[in-house]
């Protein structure tokens, strides 16, 4: 009997120990990605006085960390000037957390006849053998960039014309080389009729990737989440499918206040699975308005929302014990290092109106991951 029980026990230890060990590259099965989750560094991340900063991506290069993300003037305002004034900069730190201090403008504006020329935004970084991938939006328009807000016809002109990019470059400093169209179109008639953006790439070791967009049928419509892939990075993308993914049940939602919807994917392969979060537009799926959706695919186009999706809040704790919600996270994007997701980037910004967009200032905050 005493040797049954010492053997039962040392099932019970080694199954309790194997549920808590990381697969090959360090993704803990019983770990809520939100659990993860530690105290951000009150003065790392990146900011930028005199400008609105936005949605920042991260990688290590040489000794470096390197950023990549979207500023405009504060002269404008924050939205919807963000699609007529965005450039991506660049940014470097010692530590993944940073702070980060600005480099270069990564691109430049270079006329309206291209299809990226008056506007580049939502940069995500992305290496494969000796080449770094620079996926990114961009816009183009026929009108001089206001000083003040956009009218409406601006509004979709600007919006109607993203499209998804990409530039390539064998150090983190460029030469960027961009392409003269974009990887990814929207399809007339179809769910992804109005534009493509929001890349979400996922490069596998054979140089393929799964490219996850956000797309929409026309301006008033509910943002959906789509699926494309290619055989190189250099192209092409095709969409997989007619139907877009993660899509909730009821049709009859289409208010864009009220219904479930998603944008800001950010996708990774975790060793077994792919897995995603992304921005809850509505609260409707996680409990809180802009708070972080958490799925999982094994194939990339068949997703599944976690039992608690909640992957994370605009609850931020600091590492100086404080606790605040701030007006927004968006843009998630992770640094992963050795396959494993080492910290978290989100956009982030401060109010006092109460209303969403009015922000005082905003920058991109750095969150450690326990791993």
């Amino acid at each position: 009997m005493r040797p049954l029980l010492i053997t039962v026990f040392a099932a019970l230890v080694f199954y309790s120990w194997s549920c808590k060990t990381s697969d090959s590259n360090g993704t803990h099965h019983n770990s809520r990605f939100i659990e993860r989750l530690q105290p951000a560094p009150v003065n790392g991340g990146f900011e930028m006085e005199g400008y609105w900063v936005w949605g920042m991506s991260v990688i290590k290069g040489d000794s470096l960390y390197h950023g990549y993300a979207s500023r405009w003037p504060k002269s404008v305002p924050f939205a919807p000037n963000w699609m007529t004034h965005s450039e991506i900069v660049h940014a470097t730190s010692r530590t993944p957390e940073g702070p980060y201090e600005f480099q270069e403008v990564v691109f430049e504006r270079r006329g309206s006849e291209y299809w990226d020329g008056m506007t580049t935004h939502n940069p995500t970084i992305h290496k494969i053998g000796d080449t770094y991938l620079l996926y990114y939006i961009g816009m183009t328009y026929d009108f001089v960039p206001p000083d003040s807000a956009l009218t409406q016809e601006q509004i979709v002109e600007a919006r109607s014309s993203q499209r998804i990019g990409l530039a390539t470059a064998s150090s983190p400093w460029g030469p960027w080389q961009r392409k003269d169209k974009p990887i990814l179109k929207p399809r007339p008639g179809e769910w992804d009729a109005l534009f493509t953006n929001n890349p979400a790439p996922v490069v596998r070791k054979d140089s393929s990737v799964l490219l996850i967009y956000k797309s929409t049928r026309d301006m008033q419509g509910l943002l959906k989440l789509g699926a494309a892939e290619a055989n190189h990075f250099e192209g092409p993308y095709t969409q997989i499918g007619n139907e877009p993914i993660l899509e909730w049940d009821n049709p009859e939602d289409t208010d864009r206040r009220s219904s479930k919807h998603v944008e800001d994917p950010y996708v990774w392969w975790s060793g077994n699975r792919y897995e995603l979060i992304a921005k809850d537009m509505t609260g409707q799926i996680t409990g809180q308005r802009g708070a972080g959706l958490h799925a999982w695919s094994e194939n990339g186009t068949e997703w599944n929302v976690e039992e608690h999706p909640l992957a994370y809040t605009r609850n931020v704790v600091w590492a100086n014990g404080d606790t605040l919600e701030m007006a927004a996270f968006e843009r998630p994007q992770l640094l992963i290092q050795d396959g494993v997701p080492t910290h978290l980037f989100a956009a982030t910004g401060i109010n006092s109106e109460g209303d969403y967009w009015k922000f005082e200032k905003t920058w991109n905050v750095s969150i450690p991951l326990a791993h």
